[in-house]
């Protein structure tokens, strides 16, 4: 059963060595982050479960001590997903030369940097990976899937709004970018599983909007749990909508 959730932004940017000179810029998200998993330590979980937006062939699932890297981002850095008995050395400042070849999406990889900053200990970690273009009833069944993983299970879920609120976001300006957005803020803030189950998915592809799919498996998984959203953080730098929430 799910008994508490956190919802995250996954830029690399929230790295501060990736993102070097604008590390300051995201700090405010940053530290919401932290206080979201606070809250997800305190309800006692045991399994927490990283659920991110993944390629194809990189959707896992990914068991304790997967690792990743954000070299690809010009860092050498590298991260596990949570820690196992071959992990002994995972942690936000890891090396990526002493593990091996990142086989985490930068999502998830953002996520496993995420709980190492936060010496998260309360729980084993998993990682899943969600497709772009699963569909809400999959999204949604997933979820379901995810809940029942253990008797006390809780999520933490990876995933940007819409890239396009300016001219100067990836996906360009679009107009119907920040009410697609403020939709899902409320609902992720509120907890609201029917708004979140209901976003289109379509517009939310047209948006560039990679947390459609993990939101929507938050939502399934939520189902019958009886959660209170409370509302962390939101804002648009970059032109990319980011929010945090937690759910307990």
């Amino acid at each position: 059963m799910l008994v508490a959730a956190a919802v995250s932004p996954c830029p690399p940017l929230l790295v501060p060595e990736v993102a070097v000179g604008a590390a300051p810029e995201l700090e405010p998200a940053r530290a919401a982050c932290a206080e979201a998993l606070a809250v997800l330590a305190a309800a006692r979980p045991g399994l927490l479960v990283v659920v991110g937006p993944a390629p194809e062939g990189g959707r896992g699932p990914f068991p304790a001590g997967s690792a990743g890297t954000f070299r690809g981002f010009g860092v050498d850095l590298g991260v596990r997903l949570g820690r196992d008995d071959r992990a002994a050395d995972g942690g936000a400042g890891a090396r990526a030369a002493t593990i091996p070849s990142g086989t985490l999406p930068a999502p998830l990889a953002v996520g496993a940097w995420l709980l190492a900053s936060a010496d998260w200990t309360a729980s084993p970690v998993e990682g899943l990976g969600v497709g772009e273009s699963l569909s809400p009833q999959r999204c949604a069944e997933a979820g379901r899937g995810l809940a029942e993983r253990a008797e006390r299970v809780a999520l933490l879920v990876m995933g940007d709004g819409s890239a396009c609120r300016t001219v100067k976001a990836p996906g360009y300006l679009d107009p119907r970018a920040e009410g697609f957005d403020a939709l899902a803020a409320r609902a992720l803030g509120a907890a609201d599983v029917a708004a979140l189950a209901a976003l289109d998915a379509s517009l939310a592809y047209e948006l560039k909007a990679a947390g459609r799919a993990p939101w929507q498996v938050l939502a399934g998984a939520a189902e019958g749990a009886g959660l209170r959203g409370r509302p962390l953080y939101e804002d648009a730098p970059y032109g990319v909508g980011y929010t945090v929430a937690v759910w307990s």
